[in-house]
């Protein structure tokens, strides 16, 4: 592996010849003290030094061939490469966020060690950078790499890097506290000199095995502490502590019974303050840390914290579910937990552990970009849909498309980790049942489903108020028991599937209509008069007063036939209509609801006809004026105007009066329209206007 180490250090000479710091000196210099700490300070073995000289050669050269090394040498380089490009967020939450995208971008769990090291020697160097460079570093350390440094248990490195970032960061209150330590040190020496002395003779007679562990807080440290509390330096107690860690048998009952007696003795000694005792034997915490802690005095006055715990209770506080970065308000998840935790077995055991043992990082995620560098975190396959519903709501229901790494892409491209992704919208875009099968997130899919039901529901609406107004027209009725049956028949399941498909031109409303007379009668004669008539020449017609023949109307063209639409009531295609024979002008063909028809039903039913549309659907223009009453406002006409682009109508004319003795405008539209189903729609959305008072069909 050593010649492994020397290849990838002469490629990163080779490629970094010329690369210089902000201080002039070679690049090269970097790569080396990365790679003293990894091996020298933090004990990982020669395929991760290795990893660090082609990380450096590799990272802004992608032509470099890293098959050519051991596929972990490889893989730990091309790791901390993607890491490199992170620029996190200024705000904690994104921190924690890109925290986890340290570890997905980690396939060996050794580079995230590796790029702490990187760091720590980028803080040591801190003084060589410009100050903006500088800033950006101190934030990126603090946000990232000092709570990651916590969670792997590697607490010297990260006691280095905080007083690092604190010295940049208040180099002030650096200096107050660093002086403070300073001439308190002699002092803390004979304090601690003199507490131990009492203790160890007695804990000594009394056979009690023991070690000390004791510590001074860092710099930064005491700040934090300082600021939480509101005391002054004098006043945070635990500068100078000492921990206890009994040797004995794992017997519950024994490690309670030989902490107490290391707690009584050292209240025999020293006077405690018991409102800061806090006893975790008898109630451990919920993470199952157990110890005794508690704050004495001296008979100089000086404060001492002690911590008494057994070997078991202090291996499960520094390695087990009670980890001391557990309950520091560091965020974490149970996944994550596990493969940090093997993170810090293979430092302890470096010789144990081969990289293809090691657990890999959680999958259950991936991290995306936006343009600006927002970092978005969604479920493994996600697509673009998922992560338009992601940024925001509107764009997700108006997506039509997207960006990946600037390369065009269908709204149901998946995502991978590092993707940067760009979202495109369109006004007229809404979701469809198809896209549910497209995204994985359970916000998408709740505002997906959440839309569609919507957009059913308005089109529901829409048909039921088109049914009843055509069944009030034919005044027919439909009772619930002969509803239930035609549901049956054409297999809807729910009144409002039924309702929408009328809404969305699916169903006619005329196969209702056909339904019911066939239900009334008891026989299918609707449909004998259609197939009698479809014999007929279009556009023609036998007449014979009072008989049963039938003209057939074409609704392709009327122009040049043997009858006329009416002036009076302009008939649409899907009207109920009858013929009318004048003495001059052939048949005129009026509406049924025509102002004028119950005038010629009364006086000349022997010049009536009966009358039907040939087709099913409308193919010809018909005109069709409509007189609106609204009040007086500017913004209503815009409204209206809108409406009518929404639908299959070409507005002819627009005239607008105004009534002075209301207030009121009346309003005259003229258009062409396909049928009465499509003026129907555009009656019922005009109508629905809020300032909108009246709508009527001349």
């Amino acid at each position: 592996m050593e010649e492994v180490v020397q290849k990838a250090r002469e490629l990163a000479a080779k490629v970094l010849q010329g690369e210089l710091r902000y201080d002039g000196s070679p690049f090269l210099e970097h790569a080396d003290r990365v790679a003293a700490i990894v091996s020298d300070e933090l004990g990982l073995p020669a395929e991760c030094v290795a990893a660090v000289y082609l990380h450096e050669a590799s990272r802004t050269h992608s032509e470099i061939d890293l098959k050519s090394f051991p596929k972990d040498v490889a893989l730990m380089a091309d790791g901390l490469n993607r890491i490199s490009t992170i620029r996190p967020k200024d705000t904690r939450l994104e921190a924690e966020n890109y925290k986890k995208l340290i570890v997905q971008y980690s396939p060996d769990p050794r580079v995230a060690v590796i790029k702490i090291a990187d760091r720590l020697e980028v803080m040591r160097s801190l003084a060589i950078f410009p100050k903006a460079r500088r800033e950006q570093k101190i934030l990126e350390t603090l946000m990232l790499y000092i709570p990651l440094a916590h969670q792997l248990g590697l607490y010297n490195v990260k006691r280095e890097m905080e007083d690092i970032y604190f010295r940049y960061a208040e180099p002030e209150q650096y200096r107050f506290i660093t002086n403070k330590l300073k001439a308190t040190e002699r002092d803390r020496e004979r304090l601690m000199s003199e507490f131990i002395r009492p203790l160890q003779q007695k804990l000594s007679d009394a056979g009690i095995q023991y070690k000390l562990k004791i510590r001074t807080k860092t710099a930064y440290s005491i700040h934090r502490k300082m600021q939480v509390q509101n005391v002054p330096f004098e006043g945070v107690y635990d500068v100078f502590a000492i921990r206890f860690i009994i040797d004995c048998e794992p017997d519950p009952v024994l490690e309670k019974d030989l902490c107490w007696k290391v707690y009584s003795y050292v209240t025999e000694e020293y006077e405690p303050d018991t409102s800061r005792l806090r006893d975790w034997l008898t109630t451990p915490r919920p993470n199952g840390y157990e110890s005794l802690h508690i704050t004495v005095k001296n008979a100089r006055g000086a404060y001492l914290e002690v911590q008494i715990r057994t070997k078991r209770m202090d291996y499960e506080a520094e390695n087990g579910n009670a980890a001391h970065w557990a309950y520091k308000g560091v965020q974490h998840e149970a996944n994550l937990d596990r493969w940090l935790s093997s993170v810090r077995y293979a430092l302890e055991h470096p010789a144990d552990v081969k990289a293809e043992d090691l657990p890999q990082p959680p999958k259950s995620e991936i991290f995306v970009f936006t343009p600006t560098g927002e970092l978005r975190i969604l479920s493994e396959g996600a697509s673009v849909l998922d992560f338009a519903f992601n940024i925001h709501t509107n764009i997700g229901i108006h997506c039509i498309g997207g960006k990946i790494n600037g390369r065009g892409v269908s709204i149901k491209e998946k995502l991978k980790t590092g993707d940067v992704v760009e979202i495109t919208t369109g006004k007229n875009q809404h979701p469809t049942r198809q896209w549910l099968d497209w995204v994985v997130s359970s916000k998408a899919r709740t505002k997906i489903k959440q839309e569609l039901d919507a957009e059913e529901r308005k089109l529901a609406a829409l048909g039921r108020e088109l049914l009843e107004r055509r069944l009030k027209n034919w005044k027919l009725e439909w009772p619930d028991e002969m509803q239930t049956e035609f549901m049956k028949s054409h297999k809807y399941s729910a009144v409002i599937a039924m309702f929408a498909d009328i809404g969305r031109e699916v169903l006619d409303v005329n196969e209702i209509k056909a339904f019911i007379l066939r239900k009334r009668e008891g026989t299918s004669a609707i449909q004998q008069p259609a197939a009698t008539a479809t014999e007929a020449p279009v556009g023609k017609f036998s007449y014979s007063p009072g008989g049963d023949e039938i003209l057939v109307l074409n609704a392709k063209n009327v122009r040049g036939m043997d009858y006329k639409l009416s002036k009076c009531c302009n008939p649409v295609f899907g009207d109920d209509v009858f013929g009318f024979v004048t003495r001059t002008e052939g048949i005129k063909i009026h509406r049924i609801s025509c102002p004028n028809a119950a005038r010629l039903f009364e006086k000349y039913p022997y010049r009536i006809q009966k009358v039907i549309w040939q087709e099913t659907a409308s193919s010809g223009d018909f005109q069709a004026t409509l007189s609106i009453t609204a009040e007086h406002d500017q913004a209503i006409l815009a409204s209206i105007m809108e409406v009518i682009g929404a639908f299959k109508v070409s507005l002819r004319s627009f005239n607008v009066s105004e009534n002075g003795r209301d207030g009121t405008n009346e309003i005259t539209v003229r258009m062409l329209v396909p049928s009465n189903l499509e003026l129907d729609k555009v009656v019922s959305q005009i109508s629905a206007l809020k300032r909108v008072i009246k709508v009527k069909r001349v």
